[in-house]
């Protein structure tokens, strides 16, 4: 079996106490990394990293960020930082963690990590295994005119005023 497919202390869904079932037994984590980036003559923009999921994938064909089960020894930051890196090819020592937003439903929680792009760091993203179709940098402006993953889009508002914010 290929790496790729192995599954992972963690892996698994979870009846939640909301009624829904969620991924991750022990909770979920995903990293929204974001970056300013000059243009041309206008006022620098903020891009984050989001990622196509894969059509087989729950939800798939959406955009969302790269993200998912928490192994039982991580903490949501550090399971974030490696789906991350397992997904897009973001390496840990790129990102600089600023702060997280939870969602907790009790039995179950979703970590996203806000993060920014290390000053000097590449950016290089990548689709970096098969649960993603593409892996891009996407221009805050324009997040919601792609089809997003429906937690996703629910907590976009929220997630980009603190990006925003700084």
């Amino acid at each position: 079996m290929d790496a790729r497919h192995v599954r992972r202390p963690g892996d698994g869904w979870l009846h939640c106490a909301c009624g829904r079932e969620h991924w991750g037994l022990h909770g979920a984590a995903g990293l929204l990394l974001a970056r300013t980036v000059a243009t041309d003559g206008g006022a620098p923009r903020v891009e984050v990293v989001l990622q196509h999921r894969a059509v087989w994938s729950h939800h798939g064909g959406t955009w969302g960020i790269p993200g998912g089960a928490i192994a039982p020894d991580e903490t949501p930051t550090e399971g974030a930082l490696r789906e991350a890196q397992e997904e897009a090819g973001i390496e840990p020592a790129d990102v600089v963690v600023r702060s997280t937003h939870v969602l907790d439903h009790g039995t179950w929680a979703y970590t996203t990590v806000l993060a920014t792009l290390r000053p000097g760091a590449p950016g290089a993203v990548r689709e970096a295994d098969d649960e993603s179709l593409e892996v891009r940098w996407v221009p805050v402006d324009e997040v919601t005119a792609l089809p997003l993953l429906p937690a996703f889009a629910d907590a976009w508002p929220q997630l980009r005023a603190e990006i925003e914010a700084g």
